[in-house]
This record gives structure tokens, sequence and C-alpha cells, in this order.
């Protein structure tokens, strides 16, 4: 299959990994801060250089050897990374120099088998350039200074032998891939889920509450359909999300939700709904995306029997009554229980976020739901309604022209969307009524 040709930035912790790919990608998109491991995932961007289009990797800073768990993770991160590059950028620290440990790193490109640019970062100002020398050590050519955090430096010409460096790919056109975002509380299993998912360890799990700081988007065919999955990083309640990384990881991981086509929301079997389950969901719907419900864990929810799904079902709706239109699937991204039908699910709803209603039918429908329930009236106006039309999709939306928008009451308006949706299904979508005045003839 033709694909972009893949870059992999790789280096130890803190030498401005993170910073370096902001600049290739013209803006902030990676999570950048000076408490070394910050970056722990792949991280996969676009970037375009010289008109060649390119995927940008960003990985987590490794130091080979170390045992603890996260460090091992990173390791393994790297590895793939590099397995996957047609091209790896090994960045080293121009002020620190070079360290045991970037020759480890060396050593372990090496074994790749992969063209390895060697790229000196902090160079900030040419007094430094000499300090470039050092890295030939590294046995791997010649180095390239640049300064990440000022854009100076050879990065221009780095970039240039790393296009000459490219296969032969060609970007395919053909129809957009469907976007999935991942999302729910910390440790309910979406890291797990999305392991399952691609067949692979694409993305560290741990059971350290908050392993996935950033959105992680990760490419996979099913059934000849493309789809993107993000992993994002776990939304804890305001309150307990602390200033700086964590809460920036929270604000991608609503924007992850914004730019979805279908959010798989995850929910602990165990715990049931709580809270902050719903409070994810209220920032789904108001967001107009379409979402599929997984009950994770199922697994291990004790003393199951022929009713215990009903049982939960019922209460789950019950409890959270703004996400009735979601199917719910009862998983476990541990043994794959039931983790085959997920595709099929966001299939179905992303198809019934993207559906259009023929005005004809649609007016007809809402005529007659009209008919067979008029609008309570107010101060002995009735309400009026003219003409009916669909102006969006995902979410579907639709304006209805009426007499009178006072009359045209809330519980009204969910009459009519449940009208709509009797009638055309919407499964797994939100939908959006809005009501115009318009003058009586």
């Amino acid at each position: 299959m033709n694909k972009k040709p893949i870059v992999a930035i790789v280096g130890r912790p803190n030498v401005g990994k993170s910073t370096f790919v902001n600049r290739l990608i013209g803006s902030r998109e990676s999570i950048v801060d000076d408490m070394p491991g910050v970056t722990r995932d792949r991280l996969y961007f676009d970037a375009e250089w010289a008109g060649k289009q390119f995927t940008v990797i960003d990985t987590g800073g490794i130091i080979p050897g170390m045992e603890d768990e996260i460090m091992l993770s990173i390791s393994s991160q790297v590895e793939i990374a590099a397995e996957q590059a047609d091209v790896i950028i090994f960045l080293v620290d121009g002020a620190e120099g070079l360290t045991a440990v970037d020759e480890d790193i060396a050593n372990m490109l090496r074994r790749a088998k992969k063209p390895v640019l060697v790229t000196v970062n902090k160079i900030d100002t040419p007094d430094k350039a000499a300090l470039i020398n050092e890295f030939y050590a590294l046995g791997l050519g010649e180095p390239y200074p640049v300064s990440a955090m000022h854009g100076t430096g050879g990065i221009g010409d780095l970039l240039d032998e790393a296009v000459k460096l490219f296969p032969k790919y060609e970007v395919e056109e053909g129809e957009k891939p469907i976007r999935i975002a991942v999302s729910g509380r910390p440790n309910v299993g979406k890291s797990s889920l999305v392991n399952k998912l691609l067949g692979e360890e694409r993305v560290i799990v741990s059971e350290v509450s908050g392993t996935t700081r950033d959105a992680i988007d990760v490419q996979l065919k099913v059934e000849g359909k493309d789809y993107t999955i993000v992993d994002t990083a776990g939304i804890r309640k305001k309150a307990k999300v602390e200033f700086g990384v964590e809460k920036f990881s929270v604000t991608r991981a609503l924007k992850a939700i914004r730019e979805a086509d279908v959010v798989l929301l995850l929910i602990d079997a165990v715990e049931g709904i709580t809270d902050q389950d719903k409070k994810i969901g209220q920032i789904i719907v108001e967001e107009g995306r379409a979402v599929v419900l997984l009950v994770n864990k199922w697994d291990i929810v004790e003393n199951k029997t022929t009713h215990t799904i009903n049982e939960f079902t019922k209460k789950l709706r019950y409890e959270a009554p703004h996400l009735s239109f979601a199917p719910i699937l009862f998983i476990s991204a541990k043994t794959g229980q039931r983790v085959n039908k997920i595709f099929q699910s966001v299939q179905e709803v992303y198809e019934y976020a993207q559906k259009k209603i023929a005005t004809s039918l649609l007016n007809k429908v809402i005529m007659e739901a009209y008919a067979l329930n008029p609008a309570p009236s107010k101060r002995g106006k009735s309400l009026k309604v003219y003409y009916s039309t669909q102006v969006g999709t995902a979410p579907p939306t639709f304006i209805l022209f009426i007499n009178d928008k006072k009359i045209f009451s809330t519980s009204y308006e969910r009459y009519i969307e449940n009208k709509l949706r009797q009638a055309f299904g919407f499964f797994g979508t939100p939908i959006r009524i809005i009501s115009r005045e318009r003058a009586e003839k």
C-alpha cells in the first residue's frame, strides 16, 4: 500500500525532541516540558518540506539499560518507531556534549539499519558551532547543528538531506479515514483497548494512572475501511487537574473529541457510570460527535446472570439520558471479548451522523408528527410549522421555520427529535434542531 515516508525523532530524555517536532510541523502539537520523560508514546504528525509530505514520529526519551517500567516501555517504543521509519533523526544535546547514553542509543540505531541523521540541538549561536565536532565519534556521519527553540542552524539542510533519503512513496488519494477518539476517565482501559484493536503494543499500557499524556494518532485498515484512532489522556475532574503538563494533556483530549468523527466512551463495568463519565458524555454531545458507549472490564464483573446486561443498560440509560441514543457494547479490552464488534458499531454511527434526508421526506415526517401531537398553545397562540430543511451533518442539523419561538418548548423539541429518530434512525449521533421565526403570510 502506498504511504507517506516516515521520519522518527529519537534521543535521550530532555534533549528537545518535542520542541524540534513542533518546529517541523509549525505548531505546539507535542507536549513540551522540562521534566524528563514527558513524551512517553509515539506521536504521529503530518509535515511537509520542499513539496514532500511525510509523517513525523515523536518518541519518548530513551535511556538504555534502565530497569524502570516506564523507561523500558519507552525503549520499546523507540525500537518500534525505528523499525517503522524510513529516516531516523537522532537528536543530541550540544550544550551537554556527547554522553554514554548517546553512544548506547547510536548502537541501537545501527541495528535498525536505517538512514540516521545525527542532529545536534541547542546550537543557537555561531560560537557554539564547534560543539558538534565531538559527535563525529558516534560514527553515524556528519552531524547537523540546529536550534529547535529558535528555528536556526541547519534545520533546512537537515530536512533537505532527509527528503533525499525518502523512498519513492506516493500519497494515496481516496476516502478520508474515519477518525475515532478513545475517551474516558483515567485507568478505564483506553490504551489496552487501542492495543487490542491494533494487535500490537502501539500505546504504552501501565497500571500507573495517567500514563497517556498526549493524544496519539494511529492508523489501520479493517475490512477495507481506513480508520485513524486517537488514544487520549484520561480526563479527570477539573479540580484535580494540576497546572502544566496534565492540564495541557486534558486540553488535547478535549480537542481530540472535538475533531473526531466517532468517540468511543469507555465506562468501567465494576465502578459503573460516574459523574465524570456523564460530564465527558455531555462534552461529546455538545460537540456533536457520534458516540459508542463501551462498558469495559466486563470479564471481571462478578455474579453475572442472563439479566445483568439488561439491568446495567437500564441503569445507564436512566443515569445518562443525554446519551440515550448511543449504542452500548459490553467488552473486555484485556480478553478481547466483543472487541471485534466495535468497528461495526463505529461504521454504523458514522453513517447515521453523515446521513442526509430529502427535504420533501423530512417535511412529511415533521408535519405528520405535528398533526399527531400539536404543541400546546401559549396565551391563546398556537404553534405553526411552515417548513423544515436539513442544513448540516455530523451532527445532523435541521432548521424548522415556525411562527413563534416562544411556543416551541424544549419538551416539544425533544418530541420532534424522537420522531426524527423513529423515522430515520440517527443511531449513535446527536441531532441539532434550530427554530427560526418567519412572519405569517
